[in-house]
């Protein structure tokens, strides 16, 4: 009898299980190292939306605060050549159009409040998938302090509620 070449059918079993094992253990830290990453890039939208508001309601003080997301943004992804009440340009366009289209996982929302001129807002970012693109919401009020709550059942937090919770950090 001549001896064979190569590995038995054995061997490659205990190899793929071996595999098998190893990406068992893998995934799913993968899976909340993606999750932390896009709850981290919320966190910071949600201020740079906050801040841009602000800037937004210094810049046009007659309007108060923006009365929509894509008011703090340019027309189109070109570059913007005149900034207006409409089309503000201090973000950029992919997180002006976070609302329709999900940024890092997360979906955001900036609504205006009060009498005219609109004296308060509320910035909110919820998961796009929760459990699978993010297990926190995020929130800001014009007090431009970035909050975190259990996310609801698909509805967008008032400015009282995002205003009485837990800041990031405490």
């Amino acid at each position: 009898m001549r001896k064979q070449k190569g590995f038995s059918l054995i061997e490659l079993l205990i190899v793929v299980a071996i595999i098998l094992i190893i990406a068992a253990i893998a995934i799913p830290n993968l899976l909340r190292a993606r999750i932390a990453a896009n709850e981290s890039s919320a966190a910071a939208s949600v201020r740079t939306i906050s801040t841009a508001e602000l800037t937004y309601a210094t810049s046009y003080p007659t309007v108060g605060y923006a009365a929509a997301l894509t008011n703090l943004g340019p027309a189109s992804s070109a570059a913007c050549t005149s900034p207006s009440e409409t089309n503000a340009c201090i973000i950029d366009y992919t997180l002006s159009n976070s609302g329709t289209l999900a940024k890092s996982g997360y979906k955001f929302t900036a609504t205006p409040s009060g009498g005219t001129p609109k004296d308060q807002f509320t910035v909110d970012a919820q998961p796009a998938t929760l459990n699978t693109t993010g297990v926190k919401e995020f929130c800001a009020v014009e007090d431009n302090v970035v909050r975190f709550l259990t996310p609801s059942a698909g509805t967008l937090n008032a400015h009282d509620t995002c205003a009485a919770t837990t800041a990031i950090g405490n």
